[in-house]
């Protein structure tokens, strides 16, 4: 099966019928974590279409970090990987009903701070397909999302950007792509109260792909008599709040351009001390550590930030 065959329908009435095909893994049913999503984002960056199909891809920790502005540690990353390994994306049409696994093979190298992932021949032309729906600039963006539901609903609506709105999902198909309802009821259900799934999944994902993304977006529940019973997302282009990451750049690049970025934003512009920072490993660990800490409010530096970063690295 080819993924152009899989979950075709129709949107709206025009002189002629549009037709739009949704990527079967945005469609799929399957539940990742925010971590796991951050490495599925990244690894989705690095593809190419000449890749080989035995392909190797590396990711460097300190990238993941740097981009996500959130810290993984080995362990996490190591759990992250085995149970995304163990878990199966369910992909379904009229015709056929598919179970497909990520990764053929996942190897983590000791001291360098790395993991070089190759994946199954059978998904690849999913994933192929779904980055289509993407710029560098939408992935860098997925990556800066917190909630493992916004970064799921961002690739839902990231198909429709053309659009003023998606198509209108019945509830239970939305929750079931979410992992949040067993088509076969074997697992209880997550936020069966409406309330709660507008409080912990559709609000937070509005808020967060909002303030974080190229797209505004909003929600509308459809009722049908007195219960709701699907939903639809509505979608506005705004302009972006950041530069795109280089993803097209080798790994070490990208690190470079994103260690610019931070050191800018911090107020250090100085040639000699952002050549100085970028060309010592440990600066840049610092710098790195220095940022995170500060988004997460874990240092306090509201009024000199970048001379504290300074001190820190013993450069003042």
């Amino acid at each position: 099966m080819k993924p152009e065959d899989t979950a075709v329908v129709l949107v709206e009435p025009a002189p002629v019928p549009v037709v739009r095909q949704h990527n079967a893994i945005t469609q799929a049913r399957y539940d990742y974590t925010a971590c796991q999503l951050d490495i599925f984002f990244y690894l989705l960056s690095r593809l190419r279409r000449d890749d080989t199909p035995d392909q190797e891809y590396t990711i460097y920790v300190k990238d993941v970090e740097a981009l996500t502005g959130r810290q993984w540690n080995y362990q996490q990353l190591r759990e992250a990987t085995a149970d995304m390994g163990s878990r199966m994306f369910e992909v379904e049409n009229e015709r056929t009903y598919q179970q497909l696994w990520m990764f053929q093979r996942v190897e983590y190298i000791k001291g360098k701070g790395c993991l070089q992932i190759q994946l199954a021949a059978p998904i690849r032309p999913f994933l192929f397909n779904l980055k289509e729906n993407f710029t560098s600039y939408q992935l860098h963006s997925a990556l800066k999302l917190s909630s493992k539901y916004a970064k799921r609903i961002y690739q839902l609506v990231s198909q429709w950007k053309d659009k003023t709105s998606t198509r209108t999902y019945p509830l239970d198909e939305f929750k079931q792509m979410l992992h949040l309802k067993d088509p076969k009821g074997k697992e209880p259900e997550l936020f069966q109260n409406i309330s709660q799934l507008k409080a912990r999944v559709l609000d937070i994902a509005v808020r967060q792909v909002s303030e974080h993304t190229d797209l505004k977006i909003d929600y509308e529940l459809v009722k049908k008599g007195r219960a709701y019973d699907a939903v639809r997302f509505t979608i506005a282009r705004q302009q972006p709040q950041q530069l795109p990451i280089p993803f097209e750049q080798p790994a070490e690049d990208a690190r470079a351009h994103a260690a610019r970025q931070s050191l800018e934003m911090l107020g250090i512009t100085q040639p000699q001390l952002v050549a100085t920072i970028l060309a010592d490993p440990k600066h840049l660990d610092q710098l790195f550590k220095f940022t995170y800490q500060l988004k997460t409010d874990k240092v306090k530096a509201t009024k000199n930030p970048g001379g504290l970063f300074l001190k820190i690295c013993g450069l003042r």
